[in-house]
């Protein structure tokens, strides 16, 4: 999946957005010297990058674990079994944060709510087909029975910055 100059646009507007609106003491840390635009990101951010995704319980605990995230388009893709917590954490409490960190050198903090791609027993998502190709292409056809092992999840950020001291330590790669 490749970005449109529009997803771009809507991108940059959020990371421009997200860090205006934070407090001075993240601002002094995050800066345009210690991020990425929208096109950086989207070239740093490819395959699979561990996230960790923070949800809610029923009691408004919060609960943290590690999925595989997939940046497409823009936005976090992921997925997990069908009966795990998690999963009935979501379907009642859409809300998430998730950060991927790669040492000192990229930390990318998301804030959102999350839309299941292919529910059970409900309407799949318009662009599930063209997000499962590009899952399939990733980790091959047998991994799991794609429509009963596993669901996936897009995540719709409203808020989201990147740490990025020195994008030279960054493996950037181009997209065809």
């Amino acid at each position: 999946m490749r970005e449109t100059p529009q997803d771009l646009e809507e991108l940059q507007a959020l990371l421009d957005a997200s860090l205006a609106r934070s407090t001075s003491h993240l601002r002094s840390i995050i800066n345009s010297a210690r991020t990425l635009n929208a096109e950086q990101l989207t070239q740093v951010l490819t395959g699979m990058c561990t996230l960790a995704l923070s949800s809610v319980t029923a009691k408004g605990e919060p609960r943290i674990s590690g999925v595989d995230g997939h940046f497409l388009r823009g936005k976090w893709y992921f997925g997990t079994a069908p009966d795990a917590a998690k999963a009935r954490h979501l379907a009642a409490r859409p809300a998430v944060s998730a950060a991927h960190m790669r040492g000192e050198d990229l930390g990318v903090f998301t804030h959102g709510t999350v839309e299941i791609l292919n529910p059970r027993n409900g309407d799949q998502a318009r662009d599930w087909p063209d997000v499962l190709a590009y899952l399939k292409d990733f980790y091959g056809d047998d991994l799991f029975d794609w429509d009963n092992d596993v669901v996936y999840y897009r995540l719709h950020p409203h808020w989201m910055t990147v740490y990025a001291p020195d994008i030279a330590k960054l493996t950037v790669t181009s997209k065809p």
